[in-house]
Order: structure tokens, then C-alpha cells, then sequence
């Protein structure tokens, strides 16, 4: 473990940019293959979006999933699904639409299965979303995650140049387009929580892009006769032990929250996860390697202004 920690906080002189071709490959497969997901499958909507009742019980013994369809077969609901929490096999989750229905009928609903499972079950969760108000979350959490990748491209270009605000939205759209196409293909629910570690996700990837971006321009400035390739494996290099060391403590974290976190936290920790996996991957092998298809110092001579009207430096 010591030798691990004393490589990663070392001066390193990995050639990042020779791997290029093969990182941008990957991406597009990525990506390629997480929209493939997303177009098949589609997305387990959690209650939030889908609308309809959700009920979470718990028992005293062992529940027998079988048996307790066959209790809810006598409730007029549609789509009645059944998911065990845990690993005792005590707990399970009820999922059921409930279309047209308006909230008091939910309850009704809700105090029917009640009557029809009895008492021998805790009921520890209880929630009740109509369709309209699914529908009218969809749309927000589309509009927010939009704006925000929007909001921090335009804080990049007005920081940087467009060359490097183009390159962060490029590597957030990567981010979360892969994110999404696993949270797909491996049915996690997907519901305002998610939504938050997406945005979640999205704010860790910009960190690390803006520390690369800003050790790139340093350099640009202190090194003038450096060729572009070395330059920007340097600057990558210079930042790679604080950008490991960050992610690791940061996923050991969120790796906890995904083991016992419960299945309740289940998809917002695993989007976390993988947000800092996929985040550290595309600061450098997309938003930093990105750049090389520029004259950087080219363009920051010929740019003086940049489209908001502040000088350069």
C-alpha cells in the first residue's frame, strides 16, 4: 500500500497523449454503447418520474414472494411489482401504477393493500406520486441537468478560451451520457436522487478539468518554447498525483455509501462511483487531451478579447 501511495505522490512522467487514439476510441464506444442502452432498454423511472405507490415492508420472518402476489392479485392495480431489500429476505419493496388515479384514490389504495396483507408486516415506507406531477419532474431534472452543463461551459469560456470551454463539455456530455447508459443497463431507479448525483458528478468532473486547465495555461505562460504535446503531458503530469489522491478518497466514500447505503441510496451512490471514475478519466484523457488539436498559443496571441468583453492576461 505504501509503495502504491509514494508512486502516486511522486513526480510522474507518464506520456498521457500516447494513449489518445485508444482513449478516444473507448469514449465513443462508451457512448456508442450507453445511448444503444438507453434507446433498448430505457430507464427503471422510480416512483418520482413513473408515478404510482410505492410501499416498503418489513417482516418478522422469512417472506414468501409468491404468496404475497398472490395477496395483491386481489387489489385493482396495475403493473404490481415485486423487489426483495437486502439480503434476509425479510424486506421487500412494492411498486404499482396507479394511472388516472388521482392522491385520494392512491390511499385508497395503499390502506387496501393494507387490509389485504394485514398486520403482520411494518410498513416503513409509504410514498404516493400522480403521473402529472412524474411527468413534471422528468421535464425539470432534464431542464436542470441541461443548464448546468450549459452554465458551467459558458464559466469555462469565460475563464478560458472556447477551445478549453468546448473541451469541458465535451468530457460532461461524455460523463453523463455513460453514466445514464449504466444506470440503464443495469435497471437502477432513476428518480430526483439520481438526478442529483448526476449533477453531483457533473460539478467533480468540471474540479478536476478546471485544475488541469489551469496548470495548462500556467505553463503556457512559463514554458513559450516547449512543443504543445510535452507541454500538455506535463501539465497533466504536475496535477496527476493530487487528481489520484483526490479520487481515491473521494470513491473510498462513496464506495461505502454503495455497500451500506442500503438499496434506498443504491443508484445515487453507484452514480457517484462511477461519476469519479469517469469524471478523473475524461479531465485528462478528453478535456486535457482534447486540447491538442489546437494552437494553443496561437490563439491566446489572436484573442485578445474573449466574447465577454474581459482581457486576457
Amino acid at each position: 500500500m505504501m509503495k502504491i501511495f509514494n508512486w502516486v505522490t511522486k513526480d510522474t512522467t507518464i506520456d498521457f497523449l500516447k494513449a489518445r487514439k485508444f482513449t478516444y476510441a473507448l469514449s465513443i464506444i462508451m457512448v456508442v454503447l450507453s445511448v444503444a442502452s438507453i434507446a433498448i432498454k430505457g430507464f427503471n423511472y422510480g416512483i418520482d418520474f413513473s408515478g404510482g405507490i410505492l410501499i416498503e415492508l418489513q417482516s418478522d420472518e422469512l417472506i414468501n414472494i409468491e404468496a404475497l402476489r398472490k395477496q395483491l392479485n386481489k387489489v385493482n392495480l396495475e403493473d404490481v411489482n415485486l423487489q426483495t431489500i437486502g439480503e434476509s429476505g425479510k424486506e421487500v419493496m412494492i411498486r404499482a401504477q396507479a394511472k388516472g388515479l388521482n392522491e385520494k384514490e392512491q390511499m385508497a389504495a395503499v390502506n387496501e393493500i393494507k387490509s389485504v396483507l394485514g398486520t403482520e408486516y411494518d410498513y416503513r415506507r409509504v410514498e404516493l406520486v400522480g403521473p402529472q406531477v412524474g411527468d413534471e419532474l422528468k421535464k425539470d431534472g432534464i431542464i436542470a441537468s441541461v443548464i448546468a452543463v450549459v452554465a458551467i461551459s459558458l464559466y469555462i469560456w469565460f475563464r478560458f478560451e472556447w477551445q478549453f470551454a468546448l473541451g469541458a463539455m465535451i468530457g460532461l456530455i461524455h460523463d453523463i451520457i455513460t453514466t445514464v447508459g449504466l444506470l440503464s443497463f443495469f435497471g437502477f431507479d432513476f428518480s430526483l436522487t439520481t438526478v442529483a448525483a448526476i449533477l453531483t458528478l457533473a460539478g467533480y468532473s468540471v474540479n478536476d478539468t478546471v485544475v488541469t486547465y489551469d496548470r495548462i495555461r500556467e505553463n503556457l505562460r512559463k514554458f513559450k518554447k516547449m512543443p504543445q504535446y510535452e507541454l500538455l503531458n506535463k501539465s497533466i503530469n504536475d496535477i496527476f498525483s493530487r487528481t489520484i489522491l483526490t479520487g481515491i478518497t473521494t470513491l473510498l466514500a462513496a464506495t461505502a455509501l454503495l455497500i451500506w447505503g442500503g438499496d434506498t441510496l443504491r443508484s445515487f451512490s453507484f452514480t457517484i462511483v462511477w461519476g469519479v471514475i469517469v469524471g478523473t478519466y475524461s479531465s485528462i484523457y478528453i478535456s486535457g487531451v482534447f486540447l491538442n488539436l489546437f494552437d494553443l498559443r496561437k490563439s491566446a496571441d489572436d484573442q485578445v478579447i474573449n466574447p465577454f468583453g474581459n482581457v486576457k492576461d
